[in-house]
């Protein structure tokens, strides 16, 4: 075992709540994101431990002689490894099972232990998929459990031992863990707000389209369709996390603070869920909004096709009139009865240019007045 301490020596200062120790198990460990697991921990010094592992075995001796401890452990199968985990580390093997339903939510109170699931929201332009975060909590443990596409919390870990100094060890148990519960619930929360960026850039862009009335509806409608798709998706993940919160707030858990003060931090969670919830519902309002600009272009382009074809079918009808007159007086002069000349050229063709003339007028003028020509010809 490598021991790399700072201020761990007789030069470690007065205060020992400012001194931290890294502890890993092997030389390999140095980075822990290279390890499937890493645990922080108080000690009653107030000195904090941070080690990276494999296994809950590695674990065990540290967070025996702590006053509370955070172990993260990123599994490939969390309905299999997490029941494992819970186990190994002497969870009532209830608890685990009780969450391995994994819906987006979930609130399991044991008075000693407790569960807790939690939506983890990831967005791939408009592709949303969310993942369930197991929580289990004793008097002075947490454990978070998750599958390894979430990676929020190694982020957290650089400065999880901040978090954790902070923590006053006199504080009463619950209260520790209510302080350390409601800023891990924040960073999950946190990171399921950023990707509503995502969304909002994709809404972005898809506004060009729709102000382009060119713009095909073949590719309009099911880009729509999946942002609007995307945000009920959103929504749902933010109302499992309302409940849970809620859950917490009011559920009288035995391991839960009964400090007012405390209890705030989990309604400003409260709060901030609320108004991302807010913000995804004037989304969708808005989307909706342009759901009806689409279909006003559409209107509008039915309305034009409309007009041409009425506009073809009125000056059809002035055509077809203007030539159907002198067709028939053509045909009736050509009649023997009425012995044409050549003499009779003259009076005979000012007859048919003027009965064209006379019949397409007649024939637009009553077209225009039953109301077949489009207004843009009128």
């Amino acid at each position: 075992m490598v021991l790399n301490g700072l201020n761990n020596s007789s030069n470690s200062g007065k205060n020992g709540r400012d001194s931290e120790i890294y502890q890993f198990i092997s030389p390999q460990a140095q980075q822990p994101n290279d390890k499937r697991a890493f645990c922080v921990a108080l000690q009653t010094s107030g000195e904090v431990i941070k080690i990276a592992g494999n296994s809950v075995s590695e674990f065990l001796p540290v967070i025996k002689n702590t006053i509370i401890s955070w172990l993260n452990f990123t599994v490939e199968d969390l309905q299999k490894d997490a029941e494992n985990i819970a186990a190994e580390l002497g969870f009532t093997p209830i608890l685990a099972t009780s969450l391995k339903t994994l819906s987006y939510s979930a609130y399991e109170d044991l008075d000693t232990e407790m569960g807790l699931v939690l939506p983890v929201v990831r967005v791939k332009k408009l592709e949303v998929s969310i993942n369930p975060l197991m929580i289990l909590i004793r008097r002075d443990l947490i454990v978070t459990i998750h599958g390894k596409e979430i990676t929020r919390f190694l982020r957290f870990s650089r400065y999880a031992t901040t978090v954790m100094r902070k923590i006053n060890p006199e504080l009463s148990p619950q209260d520790k863990l209510t302080i350390l519960l409601t800023r891990i619930i924040d960073e999950n929360n946190n990171g399921n707000f950023e990707h509503l960026r995502q969304i909002e850039a994709q809404g972005d862009e898809m506004s060009k389209y729709l102000m382009d009335p060119k713009t095909p509806r073949g590719i309009l409608a099911p880009e729509i369709y999946n942002m609007k798709h995307a945000l009920i998706t959103y929504l749902d993940a933010l109302w499992a996390s309302i409940d849970v919160i809620t859950s917490l707030r009011y559920g009288d858990a035995e391991l839960i603070t009964d400090d007012q003060r405390l209890l705030e931090r989990l309604g400003i969670l409260s709060d901030d869920v609320n108004r991302q919830i807010s913000l995804s519902e004037h989304m969708s309002e808005v989307l909706a909004s342009g759901l009806e600009v689409l279909q006003s272009i559409y209107n509008n382009q039915l309305q034009m096709l409309n007009n041409r074809l009425a506009m073809v079918v009125a000056w059809l009808t002035i055509i077809g009139t203007a030539i159907l007159v002198p067709n028939t007086l053509a045909t009736i002069f050509s009649n023997s009865a009425f012995n044409m000349t050549s003499k009779d050229v003259g009076w005979y063709t000012t007859l048919l240019i003027i009965s064209t003339i006379f019949a397409t007028f007649v024939a637009y003028w009553w077209v225009k007045k039953s109301g077949w020509m489009p207004k843009q010809l009128e």
